[in-house]
Formats: C-alpha cells, structure tokens, sequence
C-alpha cells in the first residue's frame, strides 16, 4: 500500500476541498489520462485497486503513470468508545482530489485498451470521472 515513508506531524486536520485543481490538470506523462470530476478523499487501497486493474488489463504492455499519492492520515476511533479523550489512532492514508485533476495516466498502448483500463480504473473510484486525451501542444 501507499504511503508516507515519514511525515512531520503523526495527524492531521481534516481540511476543506472547496475550489478546483490549480496543478495536475492536464496530462503530462501518458497518452490517455482519467480526470477527476468531483471532490474527494482516495483511499491508498482504491488507488492500489486502480492499478491492478489497469495493469492487468494491459496484460504485460503500455505504461501506468499514478499522478497521486495519499500523503493525509486519516484517524478513527474504535467502535463502542464513548466521546471525548482525544483523537483517535491513525486509521489510514488518503489523497485529497480536486475536480480537475488527472489521476492515472497510460502510455504505450492503443486507444481503446487505453480506453478500456481507465474505465476499469474508474469503477473502483467514489467518484465521477472522464478520460482525457493528450492535447497536441505539449513538450512530447
């Protein structure tokens, strides 16, 4: 799973996800890539889920780009305790996503396997998402 080899502070505050991306928001490394299109938390196991599926739907081929990285901990306190003394044991790691942002990115295949692996990825996300393509003004 993903996640932080160390991290300055053990917890952290929930935050806000109001706005949109301000980075990340075009494809950059691959051909095809899935954008985010509503805010939300992505688990380290969803994203890890996501890229089993593209990877074996590649079958051996094409190349996968993970443009984002769970870096927030999430606590939880365990079931049937009652309020108050604290905060609770970190529980997991989360990626924070933007509308906007490009998630997955993969190179080095055709369109529709590119096409089909994205889509697979994005079954296993909480959110809505498009793939997008490649514009023809960039540096590769």
């Amino acid at each position: 799973m993903l996640m932080p080899k160390r991290t300055k502070h053990k917890k952290m505050f929930r935050g806000r996800m109001k706005g949109s991306a301000n980075r990340g928001t075009t494809v950059a490394f691959g051909d095809y890539g899935l954008q985010a299109l509503e805010p939300s938390w992505i688990t380290n196991r969803q994203i890890e889920a996501c890229r089993v599926g593209i990877n074996r739907t590649f079958e051996r081929s094409g190349k996968t780009f993970i443009r984002i990285f769970p870096d927030k901990p999430i606590t939880s306190r365990p079931a049937g305790v009652r309020m108050g003394k604290g905060k609770g044991a970190v529980d997991g790691w989360v990626s924070v996503v933007k509308p906007g942002k490009i998630m997955f990115e993969v190179s080095e295949v055709t369109e529709e396997l590119a096409k089909a692996a994205l889509r697979k990825a994005a079954m296993k996300l909480p959110i809505r998402c498009k793939i997008v393509k490649r514009e023809n003004g960039g540096d590769k």
